[in-house]
């Protein structure tokens, strides 16, 4: 079995196939082997299907950039064709008929997928301890956190299972587990990578789809494969000038960079290890060159937290409603409470609650790229803490029979403007909001944003600095990003430990 399998990222195993010193076989087998002996300790892949992906392998696949790679899905969106799709719940298990736009571009890079990998119920909380398959274990330590909802892609990619796997963000998916995992996770620009075919957008275009990966031109190399208009996507994005892949290897201009240090949710505590190592990072980017100026995007607080929890809510109700009009009211019958009870209350709210909460992001979107039109970036924490442990973020069973019992109000009477002024939304949102307090606005902005590991705590867990770039403008984090790595200043993923 090829041994040093670990030791090199996608691009690096592709090289190897390329000149013949490995074969597709010997990766998988390596693949396969690392999940084997990894997945019952981590609880990071839900679903196998190694038996297509040996004939895959044996038939051969595309010559893409990518040939060969061992690679897994997160089980949300990445319809897989003729695999099931559970998307974190006990309801839901559908096969997929077709591949998403996002899944025929990765395929066409030449990975060989061979599994799927865990996500909290519809990806809508920020750990991934789903009732359907279990909790993610965290790489670095067992019984905590590995983040949500990519938590399943971000532990595999971490503990060495593949070198890169899907991911989603839709309020920090795939940044927030890549900071609790210690790996590198970008959420592209609004539009840049598709969403189709059955979808222009998820959540009013805060959801974006990328990778989570242990190397900084992996994720650039896969955002030239993916990216690019698609039939009827709402945006069309000019693409970069050369490819990522070439700006993640340059080094950047002289930048000016806003340290933004202030949580958007109020009453959110930083961790004093969070922010010091925030302030490292500072230091660091100024003796590279770049300009480092403390500034805050003048956002209303109080308005931000609930503008995205209608959002949330109403595409909630579409969801589930959406799933019981293909596949039959059985896929819905054992919901989560939290999720059955943001889809009540989606239903109770009005058409205009929508609207006027779209309008509050349009105010967040321009105060933001007020401070981009003097700042080149944004440097911030991705997370407040490190990682918790599992039952901390997930509702207690007394705040799952408050939900329950909302949920029953809002059947018989519109509760929803209720439940949202009388702070109990609120109170029971804040423990997962407070932790998205750096990370939301990536998605309300549609701005790019990424996560890369960039200190550890005492106790041995991983922090996530986040780098958040002008829109459009991937190639300046890449590059950024690329700088810090090359000058060692990662710290290594879970399987280098």
């Amino acid at each position: 079995m090829f041994k040093e399998y670990t030791q090199y990222d996608a691009l690096g195993l592709a090289g190897l196939v390329n000149s013949k010193e490995v074969s597709a076989k010997e990766l998988l087998d390596a693949a396969t082997h690392q999940a084997n002996t990894l997945n019952p300790k981590l609880n990071a892949i839900i679903h196998r299907f190694d038996e297509r992906a040996y004939k895959a392998a044996q038939q051969g696949l595309p010559k893409g950039v990518f040939n060969s790679v061992p690679y897994l899905l997160k089980d949300l969106s990445f319809h897989f064709a003729g695999e099931p799709i559970t998307m974190g719940s006990r309801s839901v298990n559908i096969v997929s008929q077709y591949d998403t736009e996002i899944v025929k571009r990765m395929k066409a890079t030449g990975v060989n997928t061979f599994g799927k990998t865990n996500t909290p119920e519809f990806g809508l909380i920020i750990t991934t301890e789903p009732k359907a398959h279990g909790a993610t274990h965290n790489p670095f330590k067992k019984g905590y956190s590995s983040g949500g909802s990519s938590g399943g892609s971000a532990a595999a990619v971490s503990s060495g299972i593949v070198p890169m796997a899907g991911a989603g963000d839709g309020g920090g998916s795939i940044r927030f587990p890549a900071a609790w995992c210690g790996v590198i996770g970008l959420k592209p620009s609004r539009g840049r990578n598709p969403m189709g075919p059955k979808f222009g957008e998820g959540w009013e275009g805060a959801v974006a789809d990328h990778v989570i990966t242990r190397t900084v031109r992996d994720s650039a190399a896969m955002l030239d494969a993916t990216s690019g208009m698609e039939i009827g996507a709402p945006y069309v994005i000019a693409p970069p000038n050369g490819t990522f892949l070439q700006a993640a290897m340059r080094a950047p201009r002289a930048l000016k960079i806003a340290l933004h240090q202030r949580p958007l949710i109020a009453n959110t505590v930083v961790d004093k290890e969070v922010l010091a190592v925030l302030e490292d990072t500072a230091k660091q980017l100024e003796a590279m060159g770049h300009n480092v100026v403390h500034a805050e995007p003048n956002i209303d607080i109080d308005r931000f937290w609930h503008d995205f929890i209608v959002m949330i809510c109403a595409h909630t109700a579409f969801t589930v409603d959406d799933i019981e009009s293909n596949y039959g009211s059985e896929h819905i019958k054992n919901l989560e409470p939290q999720t059955y009870n943001l889809a009540m209350l989606g239903r109770s709210l009005s058409a205009v609650d929508l609207v006027h909460a779209k309008h509050g992001w349009h105010d967040t979107q321009y105060q933001t790229g007020l401070l981009l039109e003097e700042y080149d970036m944004i440097l911030c924490p991705t997370v407040p803490t490190t990682a918790v442990k599992h039952g901390v973020l997930p509702p207690s069973r007394i705040d799952e029979m408050l939900m329950n019992t909302s949920g029953l109000l809002s059947r018989s009477i519109n509760m929803g403007k209720y439940t949202f002024s009388s702070g109990m939304i609120e109170k029971l949102s804040h423990p997962v909001l407070s932790k998205m307090s750096f990370t939301l606005l990536g998605n309300i902005t549609g701005l790019p944003a990424m996560s890369v590991p960039m200190g550890m705590s005492k106790k041995g867990l991983p922090i996530g600095m986040q780098l958040i770039g002008r829109m459009n403008d991937e190639t300046t984090l890449f590059s950024v990003a690329g700088e810090l790595e090359r000058a060692g200043l990662f710290t290594k993923p879970a399987v280098e430990k």
